[in-house]
């Protein structure tokens, strides 16, 4: 079929990490493809930009892995095709009471995916990391060999650069209000600045905007919730920058228990080390508080006695917002829109602070969703939107949740 300028195969409403990813998949395949974004391209309003996103293969729950697993051959291969780095190799070192469900469970996944790991007690951690990291007696680490960094805003970047380069059009400052079916000419899509746009099929992908968008458009209402979060830089003491810094054989960490803090060695900002609580405060994205990011007294306290004093703990030097899409169950929503739209329409949110790692796992699975209708080699019942008419919490987990919602009475 002759297309005019404004008819795509596919439309990517959102261009955060998955939805360039998704627009990149899609680009590649020889789709034509249409990538929107409400704001600027590589805005600060959402949950895709900054300077650094750990990536882990230690999962409490052992659905993750897979798309953990792809997503590691598939950033290799993205960066190769682009020419530079958007993914730093570390080890991964999860810490916490030696009865912690949840990192009991992390110990289980790596067994169920033959993930090489070594479980360390207080006097070995002192050791393999050189008295870098002290936990306490009744405490148990895990070491892994998959963690890493990535760099958010260049990968961003670099997907939207890689979807461009395959024949994508991009387009930001362009807000979608509606989603249409307009009989043989597939979906509509119109713009709040009166733009229209058709696509055979649409995928929408816009974060802390999901549950306005979805309920707009079919009347759903997905259970998620904006957060807002504060991500923390802390100041290595003179003379001990070198230890904690990345390429050290120092790792991303996760500390599991209350609350769950995690971190990445020192990368971005020379003599910073990032460590932050995973959590937030419920927002509205559109009117957002900015701010001011509280500090906990136990992320202080943390920083203080695992670091053994030798990061300053008295405040971070350094502050940065960032926006998370939680569900219930802190697990994804990867799904057909369904009602009218059947399978014309494929949503992918709610990846509540964790999902950043996966995105060219995501970006495939939605590239399938949209072009096949299903998705090759991967299980998504986890994901599915009608989990939640089932049991409003969504998928039942044996242990504790893994994000604080803070309360603004820290």
């Amino acid at each position: 079929m002759g297309y005019s300028d404004n008819e795509f195969d596919v439309i990517v409403v959102g261009a955060g990490v998955m939805g360039s990813s998704t627009a990149y998949q899609l680009a590649k395949r020889g789709q034509k493809t249409l990538l929107l974004e409400q704001f600027d391209f590589l805005h600060h309003r959402g949950s895709s930009h900054g300077e650094s996103r750990t990536i882990r293969a230690t999962y409490p729950e052992d659905y993750y892995f897979g798309l953990v697993d792809e997503s590691y051959r598939l950033w290799e291969q993205a960066q190769s095709e682009i020419g530079f780095k958007v993914y730093f190799k570390a080890k991964q070192f999860d810490m916490g009471p030696s009865d912690a469900k949840s990192l009991l469970s992390v110990i289980s996944t790596c067994r169920k995916n033959a993930i090489p790991y070594q479980v360390l007690n207080h006097r070995q951690v002192a050791e393999r990391f050189s008295g870098r990291i002290d936990i306490p007696e009744d405490w148990i680490g895990v070491s892994c060999e998959l963690g890493g960094i990535i760099k958010p805003t260049k990968a961003v970047s670099m997907f939207q650069m890689l979807a461009f380069k395959n024949g994508a059009c991009l387009k930001d400052n362009i807000k979608v209000v509606s989603i249409n079916k307009d009989g043989d000419r597939g979906l509509k899509v119109a713009a709040s600045n009166g733009e229209i746009f058709w696509g055979k099929k649409c995928v929408v992908t816009v974060g802390g905007w999901m549950r306005n968008l979805v309920k707009t458009v079919c009347g759903i209402e997905l259970p998620i919730q904006p957060l807002e979060t504060n991500v923390c830089y802390w100041r290595i003491k003179d003379g001990h920058e070198v230890e904690y810094a990345i390429g050290n054989d120092f790792p991303t960490f996760a500390s599991y228990g209350h609350p769950y803090i995690y971190g990445t060695p020192s990368l971005e900002y020379p003599g910073l080390i990032k460590v932050a609580v995973h959590g937030g405060y419920q927002c509205n994205p559109d009117k957002r508080p900015w701010g001011p990011g509280l500090v906990p007294d136990s992320l202080k306290q943390w920083v203080e006695q695992r670091f053994k004093g030798k990061v300053d703990s008295s405040k971070p030097v350094m502050t940065q917002l960032c926006v998370y899409s939680m569900t219930p169950d802190e697990d994804f929503v990867i799904d057909f829109l369904g009602g009218e739209f059947g399978k014309d329409v494929v949503i992918g949110g709610g990846f509540s602070g964790h999902g950043f790692k996966m995105s060219p796992a995501i970006g495939r699975i939605l590239a399938d969703l949209a072009l096949i209708g299903e998705a090759k080699g991967v299980e998504l019942k986890q994901f599915r939107i009608a989990r939640f008419e089932e049991n409003p919490r969504g998928n039942i987990k044996e242990y504790e949740d893994q994000v604080g919602l803070l309360k603004s009475t820290l």
